[in-house]
């Protein structure tokens, strides 16, 4: 990149530059989502993202870069823009890649699917990505489209639940559980976060004149504050602070979180837009989120996870019920590639476990991990297909009331399928609010089936 091509990204609003009083007026254009068809079966969905948020993301990236660049004849810190441009050209165009597919692609993509009703099987696969100065970038998934499942009349079909085993143990387990609670909540601080806790916040880029470089382009992230001595990073930033807080930062955890490829000297702006206390399990959240109007159905649905039968909990034996009634209501053919995929995801999973080898040996293990694959599609893309035929959406109470079900181990129990991994190499790292939405909106829609089968 040459020299006057810098000095047309740093002095031309329409290129994207936040560096000149200027680009304060710059009305950066909306993301796009561009769907096309290789088969009936396949879609590649396109990402677009405005030629003037790269232009704005590389000249910040060249700016950062002058704090760590030495080069001979020039001091650290004092090295050309130009230089830089020119000689880690690639590198930037790697890092913007990296920081753009972080900080909107996913997200927006995961939205578009929703907006649209589109049934997709497993997760989109990235296969292609196109940047380059003072053109669109393109980030180009494929996607393995479902067709859609006609759903039927279900609410009220003949559903006989399983029962509770009725040890009186078990009321008085679910009484004390509730009144410890409502003792660590008598002496919580609801206000100020503290170790253990969830925070959910809003993240821009800044320039050196602390104005947004992407204006109203945001991201939204959840994080648990660990406990962890590798988690201190992430405490510098939040502990102590409360909801609505507003302030900058240049810490290293999000600088490492945005940006794996290049060190980067990022400030960013930070709004605090919910907590959730880890210090006790919210009762009134819980009632919330599965529609309990009394504190003696409340009881009915805590027993719920407090109830076993052959190392089962009633809890999972009512989904797996619900599911196994509607199902069989409503049958669909799983194409064997999808299964074949979903296979891989499984054995992946499996193989973090210590027992692996113990099961592979098992005659069966190959039959019983294609069994489980294609159980896991089959009830992910029915749930998927009546969230949107029912038109259940995720509130930001459903999220909080979502991961407050993760506060205790106890209560993890109401989560039909794995919450989202929340560490990376030990460290607590944030979480998409809208991937987590994704999450929530499985267990949503498995949460309204069984309201709906045991209301009768």
């Amino acid at each position: 990149m040459k020299g006057d091509e810098v000095n047309s990204l740093k002095n031309n609003p329409q290129n994207g530059s936040q560096h000149d009083s200027g680009l304060n007026m710059l009305n950066i254009q909306p993301l796009i989502f561009d769907l096309s068809y290789e088969n009936e079966h396949i879609g590649h969905a396109s990402i677009i993202i405005p030629a003037a948020i790269i232009n704005t993301l590389y000249l910040e990236a060249s700016l950062s870069q002058k704090t760590y660049t030495q080069a001979f004849g020039f001091n650290k810190g004092e090295v050309p823009l130009e230089y830089i441009a020119s000689n880690f050209k690639v590198n930037l165009i790697e890092h913007i890649k990296e920081f753009l597919f972080k900080f909107f692609v996913v997200d927006f993509l995961l939205e578009q699917i929703h907006t649209k009703k589109l049934l997709v099987a497993g997760e989109p696969r990235l296969i292609e990505v196109t940047v380059e100065l003072n053109q669109p970038a393109r980030f180009k998934f494929e996607l393995s489209l479902f067709d859609s499942i006609g759903i039927q009349e279900w609410k009220y079909l003949p559903f006989k639940s399983p029962k509770r085993k009725n040890y009186k143990e078990l009321d008085l387990q679910v009484d004390m559980f509730v009144k410890e609670e409502q003792g660590f909540l008598k002496n919580a601080d609801l206000t100020t976060l503290a170790v253990g806790d969830w925070v959910n916040f809003k993240v821009n880029l800044l320039n050196n004149t602390n104005t947004p470089l992407f204006n109203a382009h945001t991201t939204s992230l959840w994080l648990k504050l660990g406990d962890e001595e590798i988690d201190n990073t992430f405490h510098d930033i939040f502990l102590n602070k409360t909801i609505g807080s507003c302030f900058t930062t240049t810490s290293k955890s999000l600088q490492d979180y945005f940006s794996n490829l290049i060190d980067t000297n990022y400030t960013f702006s930070i709004e605090i837009t919910d907590i959730l206390k880890n210090n006790f399990f919210c009762l009134d959240s819980f009632k919330r989120h599965f529609r309990l109007k009394t504190n003696k159905e409340m009881h009915q649905k805590l027993i719920e996870v407090f109830s076993y039968r052959n190392d089962l909990s009633l809890r999972r034996s009512m989904a797996e019920e619900s599911l196994k009634l509607l199902l069989s209501k409503h049958r669909f053919v799983i194409p064997n590639y999808l299964i074949l995929r979903q296979q891989e995801v499984v054995l992946d999973s499996i193989k973090q476990n210590s027992d692996y080898h113990v099961y592979r040996m098992q005659k069966d293990f190959k039959e019983r991990i294609r069994q489980l694959a294609e159980k896991q599609l089959r009830e992910t893309l029915f749930l998927n297909q009546l969230a949107y035929h029912e038109e259940l959406e995720v509130s930001d109470s459903d999220l909080k009331g979502y991961l407050n079900l993760t506060n205790r181990p106890r209560m993890k129990d109401f989560l039909y399928f794995d919450a989202p991994e929340t560490k990376v190499h030990g460290q607590e790292i944030p979480l998409s609010t809208q991937e987590l939405k994704q999450f929530n909106l499985r267990e949503k829609t498995l949460n309204h089936i069984i309201y709906h089968l045991m209301k009768k």
